[in-house]
């Protein structure tokens, strides 16, 4: 068992990285896409999938619907979500504050932590950074999330400060807490703290050096792509980024557009999640080098060119468009499948290919002819 997670920096181009994370279930090349996998599953995609098809390194679990279901004491029972789910590549789960602080109107906020209603069944629950801390160890996930609290992307700035204020202190339990305990399956944990600030240059840096000065293994970015113009969103990647330490990964959570990710690696971000890619391909909206496609549209029914001709991967060369167009019009489970699974290729393809041009050096002519491009409604 690894003493610690590392991060090798193996090149930059501006602010663009390429690098290495080394955990104890395999490497992970960034900069990364890590599909989410939230109740324990990529929505319609199999795990062999994922890992042949797809070629994700690294899948995300959800701390708060695997505490609600399927539950501690079966995850425990089963050896942890790796034994549980079959995956034995790198896992991340986030803390469940996202999903907490989203259930407004059944969640009451105090010190101790967040008490909510279950969105399955209306039953009480509270959540302490010390008691996600034990859950995230029995998920046993490799890299754990603190609990922290999402502020909107239009707080006012005393709230924002507050919010803030009262992350670090819970950031100082969890980290507590974290020491006290030891993983449970025979594989290291690392703990991610994560930024908070809101759309506020001066709290964002405040947050960003009380985070670095803890000496974390990684950094998240938080609070982000909640409502916040999108150039505001970079800028405080930027103020952030120019604080955190560089030999450590930087993961920007819940983000997002194709468009998105080049900006944030340009930036200096290594790491994303985000729901789009299996989500709008489950409602029929393709991600392609050449621009997005809505399916449901006419215009495909009678298409027969494979879904992306910029693919070199076989399983995109069997489904023609117009198969696609009949299977979501028809609702059938396997338009979904082959929607959801064309998405995430095409989001770990997009961030290999980033990284190939970090690594020659032309990352930033190559990112402004990719953004041009990804913006095209086909």
């Amino acid at each position: 068992m690894i003493d610690r997670l590392t991060f090798d920096l193996q090149a930059t181009d501006g602010g663009a990285r390429a690098g290495v994370i080394h955990t104890d279930h395999g490497d992970i090349q960034t900069p990364i896409f890590m599909p989410v996998g939230t109740a324990g599953t990529v929505k319609a995609v199999h795990q062999h999938e994922l890992r042949n098809d797809i070629g994700a390194q690294i899948i995300l679990g959800n701390t708060y619907h695997l505490y609600l279901r399927p539950g501690c004491d079966l995850l425990r029972q089963a050896g942890g979500l790796h034994k549980f789910n079959g995956w034995d590549r790198p896992l991340l789960t986030d803390s469940g504050g996202f999903q907490v602080f989203s259930l407004a109107a059944n969640r009451k906020l105090k010190e101790e932590g967040c008490t909510f209603r279950s969105h399955i069944d209306g039953s009480k629950h509270l959540f302490t950074p010390e008691n996600v801390m034990d859950t995230e160890r029995i998920i046993g996930a490799d890299i754990m999330m603190v609990l922290d609290e999402c502020c909107p992307g239009d707080a006012d700035k005393r709230y924002a400060q507050r919010s803030m204020e009262l992350t670090h202190r819970w950031l100082d339990r969890c980290i507590k807490r974290f020491n006290e305990t030891e993983p449970l399956y025979g594989h290291h944990q690392a703990l991610f703290p994560i930024v908070q600030g809101c759309q506020y240059e001066e709290l964002r840096k405040v947050s960003a050096e009380y985070i670095a000065s803890k000496d974390p293994e990684g950094c998240a970015i938080g609070g982000l792509a909640v409502g916040e113009p999108t150039e505001v969103m970079y800028q405080m990647i930027e103020v952030v980024n120019a604080i955190l330490p560089m030999d450590r990964p930087r993961y920007l959570m819940g983000v997002g557009t194709p468009q998105n990710l080049l900006e944030a690696i340009e930036r200096g971000v290594d790491m994303f999640d985000c729901v789009m890619p299996t989500r709008n391909g489950r409602n029929g909206l393709l991600f392609t080098a050449e621009g997005t496609i809505n399916i449901k549209n006419k215009k495909w029914e009678s298409c027969f060119e494979p879904i992306d001709l910029t693919s070199t991967a076989e399983a995109d060369r069997v489904y023609t468009l117009a198969y696609l167009h009949h299977l979501i019009r028809a609702e059938e489970i396997l338009g979904l499948q082959v929607c959801s699974i064309h998405n995430l290729r095409f989001y770990l393809w997009l961030v290999g290919e980033a990284r190939k041009h970090i690594l020659a050096g032309d990352y930033s002519s190559w990112k402004g002819r990719m953004v041009q491009q990804l913006g095209r409604r086909l």
